[in-house]
């Protein structure tokens, strides 16, 4: 079966997530992993430190959990589906040696971010997760060692492991002791009050497609609208990325006449060549909600009607 298609471009930054499959636990007991295979426990044990180092990513933030995982990393080729199929068939082959069935539960979860500022509070959300399960306290943060802060802030970390650029965002932090434990603390307080998360927007961070401003999400909509009708894509993304596809004619369309976006708010709504826009753009497989709004035609209702009467005056005229 073909891989199914994904957003990819050179120097994009992802917060990726899957989980097991029915709750599947994705952790193993180290000793009995030590013994039988002779790994170290993750990420090693599991692949990202290989999936890094072949892909040539820059990973900036891991945290497996018991049922789920969060990587945020940067790939500086367009390469995630390679990746992460590489990651996750090794991540799957290597627990089948101590049980079988299913890893996880579907396809893993890919959201696009638009730059630093956004991919630091997604390190955050990562970071965060052990308290949030409440697996550790927020002051214990540091000892879950299934993440990489302990790693970054103790070591060992392996290549291209990074966190130089999410630091700075952070009012120019460097990867130093003393801006390290700034970090640490910095996680104790949104760790300690739900309401200081919502605050700084953490508990939207494993959501939607995309996380960034709307004019980014409809820059990447548009360069990624060719994706709309790919199979397996989540529906919010192939319903952003379509109507960003339906945008494109619609500019492209007024361009043609000669017309301009605040025409389009014109008396009386249903002027000939508005209603031409919309038939060509309802054949594209437009909704009449986004028709009737982006046109300035009313109701989606009254699209319909103004539609149906184009056909009907077409059937009379031939």
């Amino acid at each position: 079966m073909a891989r199914k298609l994904r957003i990819e471009f050179e120097g994009a930054r992802y917060h990726v997530i899957n989980r097991g499959y029915r709750k599947r636990h994705l952790t193993l007991p180290a000793g009995r992993v030590r013994r039988a295979a002779n790994l170290r426990g993750f990420p090693e044990n599991v692949g990202v430190a290989e999936a890094v180092r072949r892909c040539g990513w820059r990973l900036h933030a891991f945290v497996l959990m018991r049922n789920r995982y969060h990587l945020a990393l940067e790939t500086p080729r367009a390469n995630l589906v390679e990746g992460m199929h590489w990651f996750q068939s090794t991540m799957t082959t290597r627990f089948n040696r101590f049980r079988r069935g299913h890893l996880f539960q579907g396809r893993y979860q890919s959201i696009v971010l638009e730059d630093f500022g956004v991919l630091a509070r997604v390190v955050d959300y990562i970071h965060l997760n052990p308290v949030r399960a409440k697996v550790v306290t927020p002051e214990r943060v540091a000892e879950y060692r299934w993440s990489s802060l302990p790693r970054f802030l103790r070591g060992p970390r392996f290549d291209d492991m990074t966190a130089k650029d999410w630091l700075r965002t952070r009012g120019q932090w460097r990867e130093d002791p003393a801006d390290w434990e700034r970090y640490h603390q910095h996680l104790i307080v949104p760790g300690a009050d739900v309401e200081e998360q919502k605050r700084q927007g953490l508990q939207s961070m494993s959501t939607g497609w995309a996380l960034g401003t709307n004019g980014w999400r409809r820059a990447i909509a548009r360069d990624q609208a060719h994706l709309a009708l790919a199979p397996g894509l989540e529906r919010v993304q192939s319903r952003e990325l379509k109507e960003a596809a339906w945008l494109r004619r619609l500019e492209e369309a007024l361009a043609r006449q000669g017309k301009r976006h605040d025409e389009l708010r014109t008396r009386p709504m249903n002027l000939p060549w508005k209603l031409e826009l919309a038939r060509q753009l309802r054949e594209l497989g437009a909704s009449t909600v986004w028709i009737a709004g982006h046109l300035c035609l009313g109701s989606p209702g009254s699209v319909r009607s103004y539609l149906c009467r184009g056909r009907g005056n077409q059937r009379t005229t031939a």
